[in-house]
């Protein structure tokens, strides 16, 4: 989840640690939760916390770590993901899952980092984060924002679309995106005819623009803004089934825009619709959970996490690091697979049972393959795909996956 511009980012110092760690832990894994999200977003925290707790259950029921059990320690709500961390810390956390809000990963990163405690975020999206200094401690489970591009084009070419326009609003989640799927566009042998930014509740101008070259499809690129660049579309005769959105403009619009605005659009949000065995147990832990936001992500951060430490024979934060591109069955740095025979697994007592055989285990979970790269990120992104009606509102209608280098 992306709200605001990265900050602080570096180069080849974010890479994922994957050289071997001294033991040092004392023998109880501790998971923390950096749980940000308030106001209009506070629907986010219930299923991270589900999740969370589904996943150590489970741990826990195949022997824990090292036969004690794993702790999750008890979770507080801030956007202050800083202070979140700090407490994490002085609560003896080996790995922290969270924070949602890219925006604020930062805060969290610096102060995990330098305690040296794995941090994990199953939502963070902003592309700078890849860069970001953390030696070796930060990895995520929900891709980056450019990893849409391909399928936001894939669209377009299943449309019949030869030519497209892009309409972005303006900072960096729109810039970004825009310019991958440009790129993405040109490699699909579409003919990317305009690119036109706007500001929220500015749109007209980069609508008329968008009409002015004539394009098969127009791709939408926005957030906040993204209801007035549909009216405004719609105004030019640019939407219905000729747009498509990414995943910050889909919404469920409904009569919030003129009559048939969205009738055969399409857009998609990043993720896979929660299995019914999945959904089961997560509202078994709790029966009032009513979204399952981020809950499949958080869920495989957690029992990667236990996972790696299970191999590293330690709780330690540097060992947890150390291990998480093996056991997702990632690439060290430079694309070189991690040494080792490895044996696919979809539980912690699949992996578990790995390790015990003298196998590397390779984790592909509740979100689908994880396979973290050199900086920590997953290889391949997985994106629902909606569809408009009539009355403007979205229903499921298939799935696409993308690797996260816009492949």
């Amino acid at each position: 989840m992306t709200v605001a511009a990265m900050t602080g980012c570096a180069g080849p110092s974010g890479s994922a640690r994957v050289t071997t760690a001294r033991a040092s832990g004392d023998g109880t894994l501790r998971i923390g939760l950096i749980l940000d999200n308030t106001g209009r977003q506070d629907f986010l925290n219930a299923p991270q916390l589900a999740a969370a707790r589904l996943a150590i259950k489970e741990i826990n029921a195949a022997g824990g770590h090292k036969g004690k059990p794993v702790e999750l320690l008890p979770e507080t709500v801030s956007q202050d993901s800083a202070a979140q961390a700090k407490s994490l810390v002085a609560a003896r956390a080996d790995v922290v899952i969270g924070p949602t809000d890219s925006s604020r990963a930062p805060g969290a990163i610096d102060v995990l980092s330098n305690a040296k405690v794995a941090v994990i975020s199953p939502a963070n999206s902003a592309n700078g984060l890849s860069r970001y200094k953390s030696g070796g401690y930060y990895f995520r489970t929900a891709a980056a924002d450019t990893a849409q591009a391909p399928v936001l084009v894939k669209l377009a070419k299943d449309n019949g679309a030869r030519t497209v326009a892009v309409v972005h609003e303006e900072g960096s989640y729109g810039k970004d995106v825009s310019a991958a799927v440009t790129t993405a566009a040109r490699q699909a042998g579409l003919d990317p005819v305009a690119d036109a930014e706007f500001k929220p509740g500015q749109a007209q101008q980069a609508a008329v623009a968008a009409r002015a070259a004539a394009p098969d499809d127009v791709i939408l690129i926005a957030r906040d803004g993204a209801q007035g660049a549909i009216a405004e579309l719609n105004n030019v005769g640019q939407a219905g089934k000729k747009l498509i959105l990414s995943d910050g403009a889909v919404n469920q619009y409904g009569s919030g825009l003129g009559s048939r605005a969205l009738d055969g659009a399409r857009g998609i949000l990043p993720g896979v619709f929660p299995t019914v065995d999945f959904q089961s147990k997560l509202v078994a832990v709790d029966p009032g959970l009513k979204d399952m936001t981020f809950a499949a992500e958080t869920y495989d951060a957690v029992i990667l996490a236990a996972v790696a430490a299970a191999a590293a024979q330690d709780d330690a934060g540097t060992s947890i690091a150390a291990n998480l591109v093996a056991v997702s069955g990632g690439m060290a740095a430079g694309g070189t697979q991690v040494s080792g025979e490895s044996t696919a697994c979809h539980s912690y007592q699949e992996c578990a049972d790995a390790i015990r055989a003298g196998k590397r285990p390779d984790y592909d979970g509740e979100s689908g393959r994880i396979n973290f790269d050199a900086n920590g990120d997953v290889t391949a992104a997985n994106y629902m795909v909606y569809s408009y009606g009539a009355d403007n509102k979205a229903t499921m209608s298939g799935s696409e996956t993308a690797s996260s280098t816009g492949g």
